[in-house]
């Protein structure tokens, strides 16, 4: 790809037309720059290939979506003790406090209110003794007697009065008691005949913010002596320093899109902002998952453990993860000996993973390990080396997205500017120029995998 110099526009270009020396010319390279090296940059290949969504303004917005339908449970947040025998259809004498583990965004926050609780909804209640209990909460139930906001005076908790729950099938037996943390959730609605319509709920819109980065690579100055001189090895030096920086300002974005930590911020030497993007591992860590393994012969159930977590539906998890890996942990999931990730995976283990290697689309080879709860695509990535080398990232490619900034007719995509050394000046300069940002959406969809 570094050695197709177009001066000319359309898709059809004559080999004899190929040059980079056009006066003041900006070239479009769009998404081929991922096309060089791709098993360098294996991140920015995948999101310029299958998750690219251009942008019209350098700090995008973008909502966040959790059906919480899909959720609606709840654990008791204070001990309730039932008096008496009660019969079916008896009303409970006591009330019970809930509490949920997200709030009405569907984002993971303790002592949150259930809000979702609302009249002539059936509720499923574990006992203590492990019994599962059911109730429904009375049609004639008001906000005086349930908080449908969450905003009761006790952190947000919802509270279900007295004498507002009536049993549901089997009787409930003296001295039955629900201690704080026994699970509930809804189950269902039951209305009388000829009754009117319910009040509803709903869940609400999380928005969120991303930023364009603007990244420049720029060559020294060729004087026209040096432009005219033909040297060993290589005898354009020229043509030779393009091809290395276009890989080094692909590289530079592979780094901010693993590692950048985004904001916006003006420099003392200038009133613009400094646009900084999201980088997928430090979003990862501040508001995704994070799961600690051992390269040890226990952690094959670490993993497995781990996996019924991240894989929970009702997170909006893809089933699909494109796992960013180092060198190392590759390694150590495509060992054969005893102890290995690949001998427990399909050897003494009383579990099976179907694990293979097979070419990926990109030119990648990626180790498929398919577990039943969804499928993890191993791709190795160079740059997870260091203070990262025993990390593993794992992607939703459904919630992420590359952002190229494209509006009114103009792309600052991946694009070459000739020629912008001053006038008169013997010799040339030019440089390479994206703005761009990463979209992170859903972050518990993602996970750090750390290995030790």
């Amino acid at each position: 790809m570094a050695e197709v110099y177009s001066n000319i526009g359309g898709p059809n270009v004559a080999q004899s037309s190929v040059s980079l020396n056009d006066t003041r010319r900006k070239f479009n390279f769009g998404e081929r720059v991922a096309e060089l090296a791709p098993q360098q940059s294996p991140f920015f290949v995948y999101l310029s290939k299958v998750a690219k969504k251009a942008t019209n303004d350098p700090v995008f917005k973008f909502l966040e979506q959790r059906h919480q339908w899909q959720r609606r449970n709840m654990t008791i947040q204070a001990n309730v003790a039932a008096q008496g025998v009660l019969a079916h259809g008896a009303d409970t004498t006591e009330a019970m406090n809930f509490t949920c583990g997200y709030d009405e965004y569907g984002k993971i926050q303790a002592n949150t209110g259930p809000r979702f609780l609302l009249p002539s909804q059936i509720i499923a209640v574990k006992s203590d003794e492990g019994t599962v209990y059911r109730f429904q909460i009375d049609s004639d139930a008001v906000a005086a007697d349930y908080d449908p906001t969450g905003t009761d005076g006790t952190n947000g908790l919802v509270l279900i009065a007295a004498g507002k729950l009536t049993v549901v099938g089997a009787s409930l037996p003296s001295g039955t008691t629900f201690a704080a943390g026994n699970q509930a959730q809804v189950i269902g609605t039951a209305f009388a005949e000829g009754s009117d319509s319910p009040i509803g709920w709903e869940d609400k819109l999380y928005d969120r913010e991303g930023y364009c980065q603007i990244f420049k690579t720029g060559m020294n100055i060729f004087s026209g002596t040096s432009l005219a001189t033909e040297y060993r090895g290589i005898a354009n030096e020229f043509q030779r320093i393009w091809q290395d920086k276009l890989m080094e300002h692909k590289m530079d974005i592979e780094q901010a899109m693993l590692f950048g930590y985004g904001g916006s911020s003006a420099e003392a030497v200038a009133t613009a902002p400094t646009r900084r993007t999201w980088g997928i591992l430090p979003y990862t860590e501040t508001y995704g998952k994070i799961y600690n393994m051992s390269y040890s012969s226990s952690g094959y159930d670490a993993f497995l453990d781990a996996m019924e977590d991240f894989f929970a539906p009702e997170s909006g998890n893809s089933g699909n993860k494109l796992v960013l890996a180092s060198r190392k942990v590759i390694t150590y999931l495509n060992k054969l000996g005893n102890g290995s990730f690949l001998n427990n995976s399909i050897g003494s283990s009383q579990y099976r993973l179907d694990i293979q290697t097979i070419p990926g689309a990109f030119g990648h080879s990626v180790t498929v390990v398919n577990t039943i709860f969804g499928n993890l695509h191993f791709v190795q990535e160079p740059l997870l080396r260091g203070p990262w080398e025993d990390y593993c990232v794992a992607v939703d490619m459904k919630n992420v997205a590359y952002r190229p900034l494209v509006g009114n007719g103009v792309s600052r995509d991946t694009f070459v500017e000739t020629n912008v050394q001053d006038n008169g000046v013997d010799g040339r300069q030019d440089q390479v120029i994206t703005e761009c940002g990463l979209e992170i959406s859903v972050p518990e969809t993602h996970a750090i995998l750390k290995f030790s």
